[in-house]
């Protein structure tokens, strides 16, 4: 499934009891649609209030149940798949939609087969810029920034690095990771977007990479900042994360099927020190 949604109401993507959640709405609607519980593996996790707009899922089906969907109408099996997830989904209140969901080459694995994830970040920088018509999806931030002052200090991150002054660790988790793409552009209606596409994020990277060089934008940190927080990896009290509203997941892309399975078991070996891009 590629789907979307608006994070806003959500307590992010991963199941958690008591907590209303993508996964657990979206599981909810699975199992009304197939009579039995249905577990769903995400590309990328997103955070309580994190959006996205190209997100995509992978669930199992059996065979009898695929072939089953059109129930005699005129319509593919997966016609009928997009047609009836729609249709169970409209009752989580518009905040999701499935852009698309059909049966998945053979060694698809949403998580695992990713090439890599795609993130902006919006700010409007300076009250003249402050929209409250898109206030859910765009940070309110109190001075100017120079865009080239933040793409001079990011270009650094770009590569192999062990982001852990960046990240949240888990337990026996890696936080290497390669980091392809960090920029950030004025658009025409004046908004700041940062991008950043790496292959995969560890936990809060993404947040506290953009707290981090706004530090610097605002004068708060000298320039190199992001660099000395890399070669010294510590978390501290200047270790500060954006807020999540503005961050949307924009696109997840994928091999060519004949390479899905081979990316999918290369990603499951844990990333090395040696492989870390030194700076």
């Amino acid at each position: 499934m590629r789907l979307a949604y608006d994070g806003s109401g959500f307590s992010g993507w991963a199941t958690q009891p008591g907590r209303r959640t993508v996964q657990g709405s979206l599981e909810e609607a699975l199992k009304l649609l197939f009579r039995r519980p249905v577990r769903t593996t995400v590309a990328g996790r997103t955070d309580a209030g994190v959006h996205a707009r190209g997100q995509v899922a992978h669930f199992d089906l059996t065979e009898a149940e695929y072939r089953a969907l059109p129930r005699g109408k005129n319509l593919t099996e997966d016609q009928a798949l997009l047609r009836r997830i729609r249709g169970v989904t409209s009752r989580i209140g518009g905040e999701v939609f499935v852009h698309e969901a059909r049966a998945a080459a053979t060694g698809f694995d949403a998580r695992f087969s990713a090439l890599w994830r795609r993130y902006s970040y919006r700010i409007a920088d300076g009250q003249h810029r402050w929209d409250p018509l898109t206030r859910s999806t765009t940070l309110w931030h109190p001075r100017e920034l120079d865009p080239e002052i933040l793409n001079a200090e990011v270009q650094v991150a770009v590569g192999r690095h062990d982001f852990l002054s960046y990240c949240r660790p888990k337990d026996f988790a890696t936080t290497i990771r390669t980091l392809e793409e960090f920029c950030f552009v004025r658009k025409d209606d004046g908004i700041l977007v940062a991008s950043l596409r790496a292959d995969a994020f560890c936990h809060n990277m993404v947040r506290t990479l953009i707290g981090a060089v706004l530090r610097v934008g605002d004068g708060q940190e000298e320039a190199g900042w992001i660099q000395r927080r890399l070669t010294e990896p510590v978390r501290d009290h200047r270790t500060r994360m954006a807020a999540p509203h503005p961050l949307v997941l924009e696109e997840v892309a994928y091999p060519d099927d004949d390479q899905l399975a081979f990316r999918a078991e290369a990603t499951r070996a844990r990333r090395r020190p040696e492989d870390i891009q030194r700076i």
